[in-house]
């Protein structure tokens, strides 16, 4: 029979993490992503891409865990390549401080990230304000370059890109065997998903290259964390809104708290605003659906709902997703073998 003909729908690094994927698992298949924005003008984009997970309440904690376990191990071993320049993708050390200790002094991904450990008594004389911290090595994902890089990556494996603006996911039926739903925020609108919401988030990109280490706040309200070319400051976390254009009041307040951990960051210069809307919701919506219409059947897969955890999840819930849409390849391909006998 001919190829079957898969869509991926969004362009962020969960849309084009999981085409690659499909493309590994599924290679008889030909895979077309449809966004309607690409790098560099996603959420991806905006993103700090730190791996130190987000925890979803609705999701098993053994599941996550799995996640970010593949997706550190993959990436690790990008970092590890001759590749890892193109591809944004460096290890970087740094503290994680807390004001009181966290009631769970091992968070569960603390034996992913290498050296996790207790911070020092001399370590935290540099953050007075904190009585309690934990070191470890992680790594970082400089967006825009990993998001380049995975299309030149699709694109070499045959992924055709195209820009269009998907209004119905029934749309696509006449066109695509399977739809894979990664639509982030615009899932929202898009399948009309009412769990799923913006949580706002508001970075500033500096010129800062002395500063070698992130420092997180353990609540994730401020953090510092140095890529290959600028530094990320934030950040804010806004339920609900909606908005996409930076209020200065709220980057004053983020640079000022950044300085109150890393003084020196008084000297960054070209300071670069972004904003972003992280999709949310209590877990990854990661599962199969069938739409109907007529008689006529159209499988979905949906992977979205990551929230402030898309880099650190991107690769584990793409494996996932790639393993679902050969699962509905696999019972078209077993239907029609059926209809010809």
């Amino acid at each position: 029979m001919a190829a079957l003909k898969v869509a991926v729908v969004g362009a962020g690094v969960v849309g084009l993490s999981t085409a690659l994927c499909i493309v590994e698992t599924c290679p008889s298949c030909t895979v077309t992503v449809l966004a309607d924005q690409f790098s560099p003008n996603t959420t991806s984009d905006v993103a700090a891409g730190m791996l130190i997970p987000h925890t979803y309440p609705g999701t098993p904690i053994h599941v996550q865990k799995q996640w970010f376990k593949e997706t550190f191990t993959d990436l690790f071993a990008i970092s590890n390549s001759a590749e890892a320049s193109e591809a944004g993708i460096h290890l970087v050390s740094g503290w994680q401080i807390f004001k009181n200790p966290p009631k769970e002094e091992l968070p569960f991904w603390s034996d992913v990230v290498l050296g996790f450990r207790p911070m020092s008594e001399a370590e935290l004389q540099k953050f007075p304000q904190h009585r309690f911290g934990q070191a470890f090595t992680t790594l970082k994902c400089d967006c825009p370059p990993y998001l380049l890089w995975l299309e030149k990556r699709l694109k070499a494996s045959g992924v055709q890109m195209c820009t269009r603006k998907v209004a119905d996911l029934w749309e696509l039926h006449s066109e695509y065997n399977v739809i894979v739903n990664c639509a982030g925020i615009g899932a929202h609108q898009l399948v009309g998903d009412k769990k799923l919401f913006p949580i706002r988030g508001q970075v500033l990109k500096v010129h800062a290259p002395w500063v070698k280490n992130f420092i997180r706040d353990g609540d994730g309200s401020t953090y510092i964390y140095p890529g290959i070319h600028r530094v990320t400051l934030g950040g804010i976390r806004e339920k609900e809104n909606w908005s996409l254009f930076p209020d200065p009041g709220t980057t004053k307040d983020i640079f000022d708290r950044c300085c109150s951990l890393e003084p020196s960051l008084r000297g960054a210069q070209d300071i670069e605003v972004k904003v972003g809307l992280r999709p949310s919701r209590q877990c990854v919506r990661l599962q199969t659906e069938v739409l109907r219409q007529g008689g006529v059947k159209l499988p979905v897969v949906h992977n979205y709902g990551h929230g402030s955890g898309g880099f650190s999840m991107h690769r584990g819930t793409a494996k996932e997703a790639a393993r679902l849409v050969r699962e509905c390849i696999a019972a078209l391909q077993g239907s029609s073998l059926r209809s010809k006998i």
